[in-house]
């Protein structure tokens, strides 16, 4: 009830008439059974304006910060999530990760439409990265159609950690259906899950247009924070550089650049310097041999 009033009633209208969003393609949304929707990722503002112009109910599959959030701010951002069908989304892999596959799997079982970000995080840049294989071995398992999606100018209205978005245009383009019925029964093997991610991701650069990068989001997104971090380290330039300061001497009596100052000897001019080596060798042979 929440979700449809809201789509309806209160966001939709608002964000028809203010963002105004153009849509090609949407009759390649089908109109009944289980589908499987994958987008590119580039705002949170995603997750708002696809389900809007999609005519039927979309669950998403959010990431699961979204629903473990601490007091009363935390609880009411989860519960809008849950009421506007979005599910949490554990992206640390391994058990947590599939048991979040499952309830996705859940929704294709019951005839839904569950939309995915095969990238796993919003693009740091607006380019489209390397997907991850959950989409794949949900399609594979279940068998069901992907309708690739690219979303156009959401980053603009909302970069990421913009709240308040900005008014302009946005841009929906739905592609064709994808079948992958030829692997069935091999949604077990890496190089299978791969092939579909990849297959996936080529589409949406496609419809999008963006320029793609073989490295995970989240991989970049972690390094561009540590280089963040390791900057606001790094004293700027000119910034206390009294202490670096070489004073240079202006005495005509100062040793040359390079020469070696001995410490701890006497400075007197009438000082005679040591004797080396060669001097001695010298001197002994100029004496001569001694008279007997």
């Amino acid at each position: 009830m929440f979700y449809w009033v809201m789509k309806r009633i209160i966001v939709g209208p608002i964000l028809n008439l203010l963002f105004r969003p153009w849509v090609k393609g949407l009759d390649n949304i089908p109109s009944s059974g289980p589908a499987v929707i994958v987008s590119n990722h580039l705002s949170f503002s995603d997750s708002i304006f696809l389900p809007i112009v999609v005519p039927r109910p979309v669950v998403f599959l959010a990431k699961s910060e979204y629903f473990t959030g601490k007091g009363f701010k935390g609880r009411l951002t989860a519960m809008f999530f849950r009421l506007s069908n979005q599910l949490p989304m554990d992206r640390s892999g391994g058990a947590a990760s599939s048991s979040s596959l499952t309830a996705g799997m859940d929704i294709l079982n019951e005839g839904g439409v569950l939309g995915i970000y095969p990238e796993g995080t919003r693009s740091p840049d607006g380019r489209l990265y390397r997907g991850k294989t959950g989409v794949a071995k949900l399609v594979l398992a279940t068998g069901v159609p992907v309708i690739p999606v690219a979303m156009i100018g959401t980053d603009k209205v909302q970069p990421i950690g913009r709240r308040i978005p900005n008014i302009r245009r946005v841009g929906i383009i739905i592609g064709e259906p994808l079948d992958f019925s030829r692997y069935e029964g091999l949604e077990d093997d890496r190089f299978v899950q791969r092939s579909v991610t990849d297959e996936i991701m080529y589409e949406l650069m496609r419809l999008s247009g963006q320029e793609y990068v073989d490295a995970y989001a989240s991989t970049v997104k972690e390094r561009l924070a540590a280089e963040k971090l390791a900057g606001r380290k790094t004293p700027k330039p000119g910034a206390d550089t009294r202490r670096a300061a070489v004073r240079i001497s202006t005495d005509s009596n100062a040793p040359a650049p390079g020469a070696v100052t001995e410490i701890g000897r006497a400075n007197s001019s009438d000082e005679q310097p040591p004797v080396t080596d060669d001097a001695a060798v010298d001197k002994g042979k100029n004496a001569g041999p001694q008279a007997g």
